[in-house]
């Protein structure tokens, strides 16, 4: 705390003694808000949740700017200095954007583990939405943590999965499930986030090699097309087998291109024969129409054929 000079004689405490707040001391194990420079606020070195700038940002710029950050985040000392932003990252981002230097934080002493499952809890309590990505890195995360502070059996995470599936309502299998999304290659977690490659289909694809993962973004490209569930286990069938081949890749991949071609070209040919307001199932439901009432006529024939013998 800061102390006046007195030389032994009584001094008056001055207006900045009173009213502003002690600098923070990275010693202090109290816990307590303080107003930390925005500057002294870094991320974790790794922090798997995004930071848009969307409407819902807006909304918490304008929160900011109205109201200040209301809920302080949460920091530990950094051994370089300043303070790791273990939770808060979006706040911070705000006050950015709402012009403010400095944000409320508390400041806790944390060893990795603890500041792990502290950044993916505040995520997972505070998010409404979470990408596919986010959420299996916030699972693998935590997951590790627990198993490294000594939450093991067995089999690897069965004790600790059970926090994870109290806390998100998870089936174990799926958490599981969703923490192979981690292994994909950044370009196809990226089509998993952008709803370009199925979830099924993509856990199936988390078991190639970064190579053979890499000769299938190709193969996608080439073919403009997306694996399906059935293919994508076949792919992992040959992976773990021999390993995969760019033709292998490709012999697989070009099924798909060469059904859904044909199926356009079907669908061509009808469309000529219905009016353009009309939809593909008003289309199909037609067909099939006239093609029920196609078989009901070869019915009759038939049997009028084999009563005249």
């Amino acid at each position: 705390m800061r102390r006046n000079q007195t030389n032994g004689n009584l001094a008056i405490a001055s207006y900045n003694d009173i009213f502003l707040p002690d600098a923070p001391d990275p010693n202090d194990s109290g816990e307590r808000v303080v107003n930390i420079p925005l500057s002294e606020l870094f991320p974790p070195d790794f922090h798997p949740f995004q930071i848009n700038e969307d409407q819902s940002m807006a909304r918490l710029v304008k929160s900011v700017m109205k109201y200040g950050v209301r809920e302080p985040g949460l920091v530990r000392p950094r051994s370089g200095g300043g303070y790791e932003l273990v939770s808060g990252n979006r706040r911070k981002r705000a006050c950015e954007l709402a012009g403010a230097d400095t944000m409320p934080v508390i400041i806790r002493k944390m060893d990795d583990d603890s500041a792990a499952i502290a950044m993916v809890d505040s995520n997972l309590e505070q998010r409404e939405k979470l990408l596919f990505s986010e959420k299996a890195w916030a699972y693998r995360i935590k997951l590790e943590a627990l198993n490294h502070r000594g939450a093991k059996s067995e089999e690897p995470g069965e004790l600790s999965v059970q926090v994870l599936c109290e806390q998100t309502g998870e089936s174990k299998n799926q958490i599981f499930r969703l923490i192979r999304l981690t292994y994909l290659v950044p370009d196809l977690s990226d089509k998993v986030d952008a709803k370009k490659l199925a979830f099924n289909p993509a856990v199936e694809l988390s078991y190639l090699t970064r190579k053979e993962q890499a000769i299938v973004i190709d193969a996608m490209a080439k073919y403009d097309t997306r694996p399906s569930l059935s293919q994508a286990g076949r792919l992992k069938k040959i992976s773990q087998g021999s390993g995969l081949t760019q033709d292998e890749v490709e012999s697989v991949l070009s099924e798909r291109k060469k059904a859904s071609d044909n199926t356009k070209s079907a669908a061509i040919q009808f469309n000529q024969f219905f009016p353009d307001s009309y939809t593909p199932k008003q289309i199909e439901a037609v067909i099939v129409e006239l093609l029920s009432g196609w078989q009901a006529g070869q019915t009759i024939r038939t049997t009028g054929s084999a009563a005249s013998c």
